[in-house]
């Protein structure tokens, strides 16, 4: 008996310690799990308080306080340009979620992207009152579409804090539902905006929720519960094996994901000014995941450096080349799969491992 539980126990080394792999059980079994990495390195934090303090600072220096004529002067335009393209880096960092840590690619995510817009643009509308072009309680295009009388969802949203809560649960009430029914049957793939004061705060703002989106994001991937979910994305049928239900970790995530797009959404809509049904497109959820390609899935950073970069050509090529604009758009989403198929940050990744070596 003594014999048969000494065979049992965990090798210990020659300190007579257990190695750190996991933590054992009482019988001896041990997990063999890595331990949980940082929520960032000590460089990583560095530069993330630089950036802060650098836009923190700059942005409302070079906006508010430098005239026109200096050369570092921050233009509406540039500003409401940044702001718009942070709001399509948190929809990639929320599609990277699912996409990047769950393996669910979502060709719907703008859906809720446009939901959380037009819960905003909904209250935006009726903060207007009578300073409208009709002079009416409704909304100027009510009026011109004769309409006499609000709709009833549009009830509670001359208050903000009702807007809000709608950005928030419109989103995730439909993610969730459409993910209980979804996900339960194993279905894996595929599934289907003022004055310069106001636009330099508003900027904060977004860039705020940006960077509090990625933190998010991060410390859940680095959790327990981010380790399941990889899980599900290397070996759903295994994880189930080992015991655990995919149902509530893909809800989660998939809830969480379309919250932040909602997020992203109500923030899109006062820097951009409009909001329309065509937000909610088949190819604009098709864009998303071509930011979150380009940047490199499952990084959380690459789909952030892949909404600004690809976004940015888009308002080069739409200005200068809007013919060809479709066609480059093509030609990305066929050659990053080929070429960089881990994306710009699995080349930033390559190349700091080489140096390493060297």
């Amino acid at each position: 008996m003594t014999s048969a539980t000494s065979s049992a126990s965990v090798t210990t080394s020659g300190s007579g310690t257990p190695p750190d792999t996991g933590r054992a059980t009482q019988s001896g079994f041990a997990l063999g799990l890595p331990p949980r990495p940082a929520l960032l390195t000590r460089p990583a934090w560095i530069a993330l308080i630089a950036l802060i303090i650098a836009i923190g600072l700059g942005v409302p220096l070079s906006a508010l306080v430098l005239p026109e004529t200096s050369a570092f002067h921050l233009s509406a335009y540039m500003m409401t340009l940044t702001g718009k393209f942070m709001c399509y880096a948190i929809a990639a960092l929320a599609l990277d979620l699912v996409w990047g840590y769950c393996g669910i690619l979502s060709l719907g995510h703008a859906l809720f992207f446009a939901l959380g817009g037009y819960a905003i643009g909904m209250y935006l509308m009726r903060s207007i009152g009578h300073q409208g072009v009709y002079q009416s309680d409704l909304p100027d295009f009510m009026v011109f579409l004769n309409w006499h009388a609000l709709p009833w969802y549009w009830e509670g949203t001359q208050h903000l804090w009702y807007a809000l809560v709608l950005v928030v649960m419109v989103p995730a009430v439909i993610a969730w539902v459409f993910g209980f029914f979804t996900f339960r049957s194993r279905v894996k793939g595929v599934y289907l905006s003022i004055i310069t004061q106001a636009m330099t705060a508003l900027f904060l703002i977004t860039f705020a929720v940006l960077v509090l989106a990625f933190l998010g994001a991060r410390a859940i991937v680095t959790s327990k519960l981010g380790r399941v979910v990889t899980g599900v994305r290397d070996g759903e049928t295994r994880l189930m094996f080992l015991g655990y239900s995919p149902l509530g970790y893909k809800l989660f995530i998939w809830t969480v994901s379309a919250i932040l797009c909602g997020i992203a959404g109500a923030l899109y809509v006062p820097q951009v000014g409009i909001i329309n049904p065509g937000e909610m497109s088949p190819g604009n959820s098709i864009e998303m995941a071509i930011w979150v390609a380009v940047g490199g899935r499952g990084t959380l950073i690459g789909p952030i450096i892949g909404a600004f970069a690809v976004n940015g050509a888009k308002s080069f090529f739409t200005a200068n080349f809007p013919e060809y604009w479709l066609f480059f758009l093509g030609l990305i989403f066929v050659l990053v799969p080929l070429l960089l198929p881990h994306g710009i940050m699995g080349l930033v990744e390559l190349a700091m491992r080489r140096r390493k070596r060297s």
